[in-house]
């Protein structure tokens, strides 16, 4: 079975969120940053070259395929912030129109910047991913 190509590294969050481009999302990136260290408690550590998550997790598919992957995280893309693990649960999905504008995919969040969501709902959104107690995976 194939494994995940996406796996923890040691390259410098701190470098690669400096880097991020444009300067509007490298901004909201160090927020998020500092976000979601907070709420989780734990600093974030770079998934493959372009996502810092924080926390991690083992799954398994209903298929069988296993792995790892974080419990939450994000990507500043130069068009939006990805965020990962904030709509992985029934509640989590309940909490969304609280949120603020964003668009979601089946495994992500996206948003142009953090000033558009709430973020009291973007924390507790943060918590309940990190908690993971009602994880749904996605079908593969």
């Amino acid at each position: 079975m194939a494994e995940n190509k996406t796996r923890p590294t040691d390259a410098s969050v701190a470098d690669f969120l400096a880097a991020a481009q444009p300067e509007r999302r490298r901004i909201d990136a160090l927020r998020l940053d500092t976000i979601m260290c907070e709420v989780t408690g734990v600093d974030g550590v770079m998934w493959g070259p372009s996502i810092v998550g924080y926390g991690q997790m083992h799954y398994t598919y209903a298929s069988g395929r296993e792995g790892d992957w974080m419990r939450v995280g994000f990507s500043p893309r130069k068009s939006s912030l990805s965020l990962y693990g904030l709509k992985d649960t029934p509640a989590a999905v309940a909490l969304l129109p609280k949120l603020g504008t964003h668009t979601a995919a089946v495994g992500c969040i996206y948003v142009t910047t953090l000033d558009a969501l709430d973020e009291p709902t973007l924390r507790r959104l943060i918590a309940m991913g990190f908690d993971r107690s009602d994880y749904i995976a996605p079908s593969r």
